[in-house]
This record gives C-alpha cells, sequence and structure tokens, in this order.
C-alpha cells in the first residue's frame, strides 16, 4: 500500500514502533507540519532521522529510507505559540521518494510504502525470540536500577518483530544506536544485533557489581581494621603499653601514600608496613624491617631539584674555578642549552681522560656547583665487589643498599651529578665484575629502572649526571667505553702551569689560611715548576707552593725577599735538573706516553762481545721487543747496517724509564739510535723521536700526540721528527710550542737518514 505523508525530522530523539513520545515543538515549519498532518493526512505523519546529525538543514540526499509511520495522539497549543503533542509509532515504512508539498515548498512530502511482513513464525523466529526473553529477564535482574514493567509484555506471543521494538525502547541506548535499530527493516538482522547488545549490557552490569561488591568489601575491611586498631590502642592504654610502634606505623603509612611511585612500589611498602605492626617487639625481624620502610620511604622518587640551564652564568661559574678545559665547557654549554628546549632530554654520560692532576675531580664538582646540583663522588679505583654499587640482598645480615642509592637518598634529589672515580682501576675476580654493573647503571635505555638489590624496586637514574674519570684510556673495558663520552684532559705546559699558580692556585691557599696575598713573582713561579715538580697536572705544584707559602705567612715575609735563594733555603735542593741527558754516540730520545702523562725515554745502545745477537734490558714489554726485532729486520733489509757487524758482536739496547715501556711508538727514535752506534755520529740531546714503522721503512701514524710533544716543550727538546700522518694532531697543541720548536714530518725512515747521517 502506497500512501503520500508529510514528514516530520527528529535530531536529538529516536521513535519506534509500539512507542509514544512527547514534543514540545517551536518552530514554525514542524507546527505547520502537525497542522497540514491534522486537516489534509488524517493526523499521519512520517517520522525520520537525517544521516547526518550535523547538517543544519539537510537535502533529499541525507534523508533515509527508512521511516515510522505515525500517528498524531492529540495537540494542546500552549500560551507561548509552542505546540505540545504527542505521537505514537504504527510502523516501519520504505521511503519511495522525497518531494515538496504543493502548497509549501519548505514542507517535505515522502511518498512510502507499507512492507508486508509474514507473522508466521520459523524456527529461527522462535529460537531468536526465546533468547532475546532470556537476556531481557537476566537484564532485569541483574540490573537493581530498571523497573520490570516490560516483563508481562514479552513473551512467545509477541512477534519477533514487535519484541525487538520493545525490547529497544526498554533498554538504556545512545541514540546513534538506536537509530540503527529505527532504520532496520529486517526483524532478523535486528534481533541478532539487539541479542548482542543485551550480551554486552550483561556483562558490564557484572562487572560493575563485581567492583561494587569489592568497593564494599575494602570500605568494610577499613572499617573494621579502625575498629580493631582502636580497641588495642585502648587496651595498651589500659596496660600501660607504650604505644609508639602504632604511632610510628601511622607515619610511615602516612609516608608511603604520599610518595609519587607507582601503585605495585605503594602496595609493597604497606605489606611490609603490616609485617611491622603484627612483628613483636622482642623479635630481631623489627629492626630489619624498619630499616627498610625507612631507607625506600627517604628516597626522592621524582623529586628534583631545580637546575641553572643559561649558558654564560655556567660559563662564567666554570671560569672561576678551572683554567682551559675549553671543549668540557662548551660540552656542559651544550647540554644546559639543549635542555632548556627540551626538559626530558637525556643527560651525557662523561668519562674525563687524563694523567692524575689536570683537575678532572675537581673539574666535575664545579660542574655540579654551575649547574646548581647536588654532587657526590664515588671511587671505583681498586673495587672488585659488584655488590658495593647494587646493594645487598635483604636475606644478608647488615645488608644495605649499594653507593648509588645511598649517594641518591643523602643528596635528597634524583638528578644529582655523580662523580664514578677512577674506572679504569676496577678489578675483575671471584667476588663480581663491576664494570658489568656500570653497564646497567650508564646505559640511557636501562637505567629508568635501576632496581638495587637491597630496595628491590624500580628508582629512575636516567635524570643523574654521571661523570666518569680515568687516566688510561685503554684500560677502560671496550663494552663500558662504548656508553661514554670519551673527553681527554691533556698535560699541561709550564706556562699553564704558570698561570694556574698564579690565578687559582696561589690565591687559594692565602684564602685557606685567612692570610692576605703576597705577591710571588713569574720568574720565582717557573723555576719552582722547572725544578720542584715533574708532572703532567698541577697536584705537586700546589703542594710545594702550600709549603712555600705557609713559610710566607709565618714569617712574615715580604714580595722583596721572595728569591732564588729563599725559595731553595724553604724546598730545600732542586729535586729535578732535567731529564735530557748529555748526547753520546748510539744515545737517542724517544718520547712515549703513560697513564701519568707524557715521559721522556732515553735509549741507550752499544756493540757488546756476547754470544746472544740481542740484549735487551729496562722495563719492557712483550710489543717493544717485537719492534726491535722488526727494526733490525729493517736495517738489514736496506744494507744499512752490516750483517757482519752483528754477528761479530751482540747489540745492547738499554731503556730508561719509571714505567713499563711496551709499544711501536718509539722506533723511529731506536732506528736512529742503533744508526749512530754503527756510523759513530752523535745525536744531539735535543732531539727526540715519535713514531713506529713498518717492515718497508714506513713511518705510522702514533697516539697521544699532544702529550708528548707538550713533554718535549717542558723538557727543553728543540727538535722532533714525527709521522707526517699526525699532522692533523697539531692542530691541538697550542701554537706558541709550535712556532718555539721544530717539527720534521717524515712519512718514510730514509728521509731521516738523510738528514741525521749523509750530512
Amino acid at each position: 500500500m502506497k500512501e503520500n505523508l508529510p514528514v516530520l525530522l527528529l535530531k536529538k530523539l529516536t521513535l519506534l514502533p509500539l512507542q509514544e513520545v512527547r514534543l514540545e515543538l517551536n518552530n514554525d515549519l514542524s507546527k505547520k507540519i502537525i497542522d497540514l498532518s491534522e486537516g489534509v493526512f488524517h493526523n499521519k505523519i512520517l517520522v525520520i532521522l537525517p544521516i547526518n546529525f550535523l547538517e543544519v538543514s539537510p537535502s533529499v540526499k541525507d534523508l533515509p529510507k527508512v521511516g515510522i509511520l505515525t500517528s498524531v495522539v492529540s495537540k494542546i497549543e500552549l500560551p507561548n505559540g509552542n505546540y505540545r503533542v504527542v505521537i505514537k509509532g504504527l510502523h516501519r515504512v520504505e521511503v519511495l521518494n522525497y518531494s515538496t508539498y504543493k502548497d509549501d515548498q519548505k514542507v517535505i512530502i515522502s511518498s512510502i510504502k507499507r512492507l508486508y511482513i509474514d507473522t508466521g513464525e520459523n524456527t529461527e523466529g522462535v529460537a531468536l525470540k526465546r533468547k532475546l526473553i532470556d537476556l531481557t529477564k537476566s537484564y532485569i535482574r541483574l540490573n537493581p536500577e530498571v523497573s520490570n514493567s516490560i516483563s508481562h509484555k514479552i513473551n512467545e506471543s509477541v512477534s519477533l518483530d514487535e519484541l525487538t521494538d520493545l525490547i529497544v525502547n526498554f533498554i538504556n541506548l545512545p541514540i546513534n544506536k538506536k537509530t540503527i535499530y529505527m532504520n532496520e527493516l529486517s526483524e532478523v538482522k535486528r534481533a541478532k544485533k539487539l541479542i548482542k547488545e543485551l550480551n554486552i549490557e550483561l556483562e558490564v552490569i557484572k562487572l560493575n557489581n563485581k567492583l561494587d561488591y569489592e568497593i564494599r568489601n575494602d570500605f568494610e575491611k577499613e572499617q573494621k581494621d579502625y575498629l580493631l586498631k582502636a580497641k588495642i590502642q585502648k587496651l595498651n592504654e589500659e596496660l600501660g603499653v607504650s604505644s609508639s610502634k602504632t604511632e610510628e606505623a601511622s607515619i610511615y603509612h602516612d609516608k608511603i601514600n604520599n610518595l609519587d611511585v607507582c601503585n605495585e612500589t605503594k602496595e609493597k611498602l604497606l605489606n611490609e608496613l603490616r609485617k611491622y605492626e603484627y612483628t613483636p617487639d622482642n623479635s630481631p625481624d623489627l629492626s630489619i624491617i624498619r630499616n627498610y620502610i625507612e631507607t625506600v620511604i627517604s628516597l626522592p622518587f621524582n623529586k628534583s631539584s631545580k637546575e641553572e640551564l643559561k649558558a654564560k652564568n655556567i660559563r662564567t661559574s666554570l671560569d672561576k674555578t678551572h683554567y682551559g678545559v675549553s671543549i668540557i665547557k662548551e660540552r656542559i654549554e651544550e647540554y644546559a642549552a639543549l635542555k632548556e628546549l627540551n626538559n626530558d632530554i637525556s643527560s651525557p654520560i662523561l668519562c674525563f681522560v687524563g694523567p692524575p692532576g689536570v683537575g678532572k675531580t675537581t673539574l666535575a664538582m664545579s660542574i655540579s656547583k654551575a649547574l646548581k646540583r647536588e654532587f657526590f663522588k664515588i671511587s671505583v679505583g681498586g673495587l672488585n665487589d659488584s655488590s658495593e654499587l647494587t646493594g645487598h640482598r635483604r636475606t644478608y645480615l647488615g645488608a644495605s643498599p649499594g653507593k648509588i642509592i645511598s649517594g641518591i637518598k643523602k643528596v635528597g634529589v634524583d638528578n644529582p651529578v655523580i662523580l664514578i672515580d677512577e674506572v679504569d682501576k676496577m678489578v675483575k675476580d671471584f667476588k663480581g665484575d663491576p664494570a658489568s654493573v656500570l653497564l646497567d647503571i650508564l646505559d640511557v635505555n636501562q637505567n629508568k629502572l635501576f632496581v638495587d638489590n637491597y630496595i628491590e624496586e624500580p628508582f629512575d637514574l636516567s635524570k643523574v649526571l654521571f661523570i666518569l674519570t680515568a687516566n688510561d684510556e685503554e684500560v677502560i673495558p671496550a663494552p663500558l667505553k662504548d656508553r661514554l663520552e670519551i673527553i681527554h684532559l691533556d698535560s699541561y705546559t709550564i706556562y699553564d702551569k704558570k698561570y694556574i699558580a698564579l690565578n687559582y692556585l696561589i690565591p687559594n691557599i692565602f684564602i685557606r689560611y685567612g692570610a692576605r696575598k703576597v705577591k710571588i713573582s713569574e720568574d720565582i713561579i717557573l723555576y719552582i715548576i722547572s725544578n720542584y715538580t715533574l708532572e703532567s697536572g698541577v697536584r705537586e705544584l700546589e703542594r710545594v707552593l702550600d709549603k712555600l707559602i705557609r713559610n710566607i705567612i709565618i714569617n712574615k715575609i715580604t714580595p722583596s725577599k721572595i728569591t732564588l735563594e729563599y725559595v731553595s733555603s724553604v724546598l730545600g735542593n732542586k729535586l729535578y735538573e732535567t731529564v735530557l741527558k748529555e748526547g753520546m754516540i748510539g744515545s737517542v730520545n724517544i718520547l712515549g706516553a703513560s697513564p701519568l702523562g707524557g715521559e721522556i725515554i732515553n735509549v741507550g745502545s752499544a756493540l757488546v762481545s756476547s754470544d746472544t745477537t740481542l740484549t735487551v734490558t729496562g722495563n719492557v714489554g712483550e710489543r717493544l721487543l717485537d719492534s726491535i726485532n722488526l727494526i733490525i729486520s729493517y736495517l738489514k733489509s736496506v744494507n744499512y747496517i752490516d750483517s757482519k757487524i752483528l754477528k761479530n758482536s751482540g747489540l745492547h739496547l738499554h731503556f730508561e724509564s719509571n714505567f713499563k715501556i711496551d709499544g711501536y711508538s718509539g722506533a723511529l727514535g731506536i732506528i736512529s739510535g742503533i744508526l749512530s752506534l754503527i756510523s759513530k755520529k752523535k745525536i744531539d740531546n735535543t732531539i727526540a723521536f715519535i713514531g713506529s714503522i713498518d717492515l718497508y721503512g714506513n713511518v705510522l701514524k702514533v697516539s697521544k700526540l699532544k702529550d708528548k710533544i707538550i713533554t718535549a716543550y717542558n723538557n727543553g727538546i728543540k727538535t722532533i721528527y714525527l709521522p707526517k700522518a699526525n699532522i692533523i694532531d697539531l692542530k691541538d697543541i697550542p701554537k706558541f710550542i709550535i712556532d718555539d720548536l721544530s717539527l720534521i714530518t717524515v712519512s718514510k725512515y730514509d728521509e731521516v737518514y738523510k738528514k741525521l747521517f749523509l750530512r
């Protein structure tokens, strides 16, 4: 049956068959549609919901092909001009097309077709009805907030079509879901979707009921615990028993709840607190539990100090305490600038490598001061027990947190500067491998969840600025070195030492003793450096100056009386004249490097009557012996020495050094010394050599060039032969040193031979 009816659009309300709704209409068009329905269309209208709810004035293409045929049950015109109407849904209908009303173009007229619905039931329909009825009854039974008014309406005598509409009207569904049911013509599809919807609602209700039950039980338990504690407290008062433990537990409870930690950690601490409350006062476990709780709650979880991020202020602060080290100062400035842009940036893991006394430790302290961060130091030199870093488990008697967590607890913030000193001197043995433990501590991808064996809960170390120090980079384990940003602190020149003494050491010594500063001339400082110290840094220089200044203060010495004679009378005889040996045939100076800085090594050579072709003395290593054998093979291959010479006599080489010499970088000098011996030509003692060679006489690049050249300069060397491949490294050496030295770069030994022995 086809029929034409006016269309009423609803946007915030759905309407289904068998459902009545009350509307208050204030829109002129809507009121006109009601009047038209009453006057022309026998109180019938078509109610639809637009496809797009956000469209203010939907077009025909936005209107659905399904609507609800309704009847206007009543209409009342209110004093304000609005219509209050009651409309009742009759049937779903299919919309054939939409058009405009001939008398009013704003009114939409629909051509509808009532679909024939077979009320005869098949097996699927019966099964769907029974399932819907069962689910609806379960919904009513489990949900105390809904009435059971629908119970008498839903039974197997109602058609599946009507049953779905009854249930959709009954349960609380959002408008977008009800719209789907409103626009679906197939009662089977509606029934299947509704079964799924009811199952979801039932699961939600069951979950809510379970949560309500758990919350109610927790509340009852808290009430019960409160009453029991109150009774116990009252009984203790009556018996005269101290309530300090109860009060202490209450304080712990408040502190635990105020910790900025995850729920799992809080729950564990509360469990420990319950154990503490139930443990008898005379039990030895009581103090163990108390110490654990106090340690954990005193840790600064997510508690950071405000740091200085202004690059200018940081640089000014560092310049006040340390001379030079511009690379490190610039790196700290870069970190601060990036931190100001992104507060979540990871802190760098810096490692200062350099000889003793160059200021690695004090520089780390100055960095913490410049950044306005807390500071503490951990010395791992000689450490062989990894538990010192990660703590001991509580099962051990006297267990405690490791040095990392203990230090953080002491400073009270989670973003301090931690100095790990002398990482190149850690020991690996049966007690553990501290270097492996440091891998987890220093890895930015892992240390956010660092777990101390004693604490047993994760602590975030990612905000910590770790600074490590070492004398010898080669000794640092490779996996650990891979995580570090290595920055070298080179040896000081005598002029660097003079500047540091005048501007840092001497003023600080006078301040330390609370005395007025007395001027000491630059010549006196240079005299002290040259004759009383022999080091890469300034630690020994500070001790010598301290001794001199103590005498100046006590005896009230004026600047005019601080002469070379006075200095000698206070400091005693000169400790170091010069490391350069008097030039002799077969004697040369080679430049080496040790963990303590650069070193001048004198190599002497002689031909002796011996059954042994080669004799090497001095504190030498295997690699140096290999290098000497290679040198002799090279000299023979190019006929620089006659094989008969070594056949009739033995070659004796002697190396003078305070440290073990092991490497290849002295080969250039060793060859020259042997040739000096063979050719009986003396090599000036102000000449030094750096460089290794291969079997074909090619001069190879060496490492630690800067330390070697500065040491040579400080000790009066004037000419240095070095590999041409090291030219690029000369840019790191101060210009005044380069200008004062004669640096001869060579790529093959033939070039050295021509300069020294063919003139």
